[in-house]
């Protein structure tokens, strides 16, 4: 049985109307799921690095908690502040040569930073403010990764000038009574401890915390649980830094006797490098190389990318643009 003539009129009349409710709902799936790709397509953008070849490195922090770093977004490296995810970027230094390793006062007021506008790396002091740069060193080597002292007298930096695989110098922040402070093998990005009475640093593959009173050597970490580009907490009672122990370079955070390692960013490919501890002790800044940087301290990488990482959940904010 078909129904009566009734029934099949009122079918009849009922069938374009439900053929229209099902057109609808059809684009309006549709349209979500467009604008569910587009959302993805922006994701990548944003926070993976795909499609976007950035050339960014050497983070640190201001004491506002924004993020400096050198960029050669407009074809040489130059430095930049922006805030935690990027945004309201403003461009430092804009001259001939390329500029990095920016890293500020304890009291905010200056900025050191490595030049290479004489055509090698120098160290140069910048007060907050203006756009005066004072050099302080001025050797035909490389004199790079600046760090202050606690009270602002004194500037830390690694020089080639006497080892070709860099020692650690220190000098007054005016870039007299320059002295060497290691011999011998390769050292690299010295950090004041907390006290101003020590130094973190790597040698060879391996952190170290450096009395500053007699020079001894304390290690940390022993390869092939290896550690290099280390930071201190704001709080001294933990260090950060990169490590290739597991194959890919990640970033690890331990006591600084190295107990307590826990592993705090692992990138889906390529290597994370670079930490730095934030000023509230919240997060860490870091650069990830999609490509890889080979088992050696990162030296302008061909594509780096600047994130941070909140240490409490773990989750990622892409700073690079």
């Amino acid at each position: 049985m078909t129904g009566s003539p009734q029934e099949r009129r009122r079918q009849d009349r009922d069938t374009p109307v439900r053929s229209l409710y099902e057109r609808i709902i059809l684009i309006a799936l549709g349209l979500v799921a467009f604008v569910g790709a587009l959302v993805a397509i922006w994701w990548l953008w944003t926070h993976s690095g795909v499609g976007s070849a950035v050339r960014d490195g050497s983070p640190n922090w201001a004491p506002d908690g924004r993020l400096i770093f050198a960029s050669d977004q407009n074809g040489q490296a130059d430095l930049f502040l922006a805030d935690r995810v990027g945004n309201n970027r403003t461009q430092l230094t804009n001259r001939a040569g390329d500029e990095g390793g920016a890293t500020y006062s304890f009291d905010g007021n200056w900025i050191a930073f490595s030049g290479s506008w004489d055509g090698n790396l120098e160290i140069y002091v910048r007060q907050v403010g203006t756009e005066i740069d004072l050099r302080r060193t001025n050797n035909p080597a490389i004199d790079r990764a600046p760090a202050w002292s606690r009270d602002g007298k004194q500037i830390v930096f690694m020089s080639n000038r006497d080892n070709k695989d860099f020692d650690i110098y220190r000098m007054n922040v005016d870039g007299t009574n320059v002295e060497r402070l290691t011999t011998g093998r390769s050292n690299g990005f010295p950090e004041y401890s907390l006290d101003g009475g020590q130094l973190l640093l790597h040698i060879d593959r391996d952190t170290y915390i450096m009395s500053l009173v007699n020079r001894g050597l304390r290690r940390v970490t022993y390869e092939p649980a290896n550690a290099m580009h280390p930071s201190w907490a704001p709080d001294g009672l933990h260090i950060a830094f990169m490590s290739w122990r597991n194959g890919q370079s990640e970033i690890f955070t331990s006591r600084p006797d190295g107990n307590e390692t826990q592993r705090v960013v692992t990138m889906p490919s390529g290597d994370a490098v670079d930490p730095r501890w934030s000023p509230d002790g919240r997060a860490i800044a870091f650069v990830h190389v999609p490509d890889g940087i080979g088992r050696q301290s990162p030296v302008a990488p061909a594509t780096g990318i600047v994130y941070i990482v909140e240490l409490d959940s773990g989750r990622l904010s892409r700073v690079s643009r």
